[in-house]
């Protein structure tokens, strides 16, 4: 089904793997092949606690840049749920193939996933950067 060495290991948090499961869920019959991907990606996702989680790791919210590795493309957008999802605003939405693959995926890792015409991808993510609460800047690592 899905190669392995395509799927590096991702970490999600707590809360992010329990919003998306639920999401998932809903998501069933509108997006069947998204649904597919993500509810694997759930399935093998490291599970930690938000103070736990790698500041280089995509989480919900946070800004990401990334390589697309066939055009050399690089693009920034921010991970959002759909409700909140504005392509020209760069912000994508979870349940697209390109967001459910990119959550859990730290800097540097390369991951393929699949368009909904069915032709492999592979990008590598370049940067993450999380949001600050409040708009300021946080004098350290952000451990609530």
């Amino acid at each position: 089904m899905r190669p392995a060495d395509q799927f590096p290991p991702i970490v999600l948090t707590a809360t992010d793997h329990d919003r998306l499961s639920g999401l998932a869920e809903a998501a069933t019959a509108l997006v069947p092949d998204v649904y597919d991907y993500l509810t694997a990606e759930l399935e093998r996702a490291v599970v930690v606690e938000s103070d736990e989680i790698p500041p280089m790791v995509v989480t919900m919210g946070a800004r990401v840049a990334y390589r697309d590795e066939a055009t050399g493309q690089e693009r920034t957008v921010a991970l959002v749920y759909p409700q909140d999802a504005d392509l020209e605003a760069g912000r994508v939405s979870v349940l697209t193939p390109v967001g459910a693959a990119l959550i859990g995926v730290a800097e540097g890792q390369s991951i393929t996933w699949y368009t909904r015409q069915g032709e492999a991808k592979t990008l590598t993510v370049l940067s993450v950067e999380h949001p600050v609460e409040g708009g300021t800047a946080a004098a350290g690592p952000d451990r609530r």
